[in-house]
């Protein structure tokens, strides 16, 4: 996780107010420091272009990042041998089936820890249960191969996380999450920071102050992950 010598400017105490000004964040994208991961916090942050993500042991950090990662709907790598792997019929794909069994191996088997601690996968299943966060599954035979899992408003998705225990799952289950969300008629699939991984199936970034424009527009919206 990054780290900068700037002081942290904002202190929630339990009050969601500070995500309307994600703008204000500092230059490696932080924004506030505390609160809580309550439903309504979690969900006025998102709607504001802000996300949680810190170490287990850490207070609750709050970032905004300028550039964002996304990903087009129309625009991920697909190679050839991904998609003779999707079509061998190799792997069974579920939506919301084990939304529990998706977070917790994003979770775990991280050498570098992991920011999923057990008040975030507490929080996330809550939203889970409240419709707000979903899950796509890829099965080997009966066992949980990978998995995809994040949070939908409107006809936004912000991408949270995914695993694979097996070559290629992962893969499997973002090719599905983005064809489900074309065709459920979303709009903004935000994933945060880029990383070489995601960069390679063919995510980029954008200005904050774009996809703050692009947010806005997909909340609008009255798409349906389910």
């Amino acid at each position: 996780m990054p780290h900068s010598s700037q002081p942290v400017f904002v202190t929630l105490n339990g009050m969601p107010h500070p995500f309307a000004h994600p703008e204000q964040a500092n230059d490696i994208g932080l924004l506030a420091v505390g609160g809580d991961l309550l439903p309504a916090t979690l969900l006025s942050a998102y709607k504001h272009g802000v996300f949680p993500w810190y170490d287990e042991g850490d207070p609750i950090l709050w970032w905004s990042p300028d550039p964002r990662a996304i990903f087009e709907l129309d625009g991920l790598h697909v190679s050839r041998r991904l998609r003779r792997t999707i079509r061998s019929g190799g792997f069974r794909v579920t939506i919301n089936r084990d939304f529990a069994g998706v977070i917790r191996g994003c979770a775990e088997g991280r050498e570098d820890g992991t920011w999923i601690t057990p008040d975030m996968i507490d929080a996330y299943e809550t939203l889970h249960r409240m419709s707000h966060a979903h899950s796509v599954e890829v099965w080997h035979g009966d066992s949980l191969a990978g998995g995809v899992y994040g949070v939908a408003i409107g006809g936004f998705f912000a991408g949270e996380s995914m695993f694979t225990n097996v070559r290629d799952a992962s893969k499997v289950a973002l090719v599905h999450l983005v064809d489900r969300l074309r065709e459920r008629g979303f709009q903004l699939f935000d994933i945060q920071f880029l990383t070489d991984h995601t960069k390679n199936l063919g995510a980029i970034e954008i200005p904050r102050v774009e996809y703050l424009r692009r947010l806005r527009r997909a909340l609008n919206l009255s798409a349906r992950f389910i």
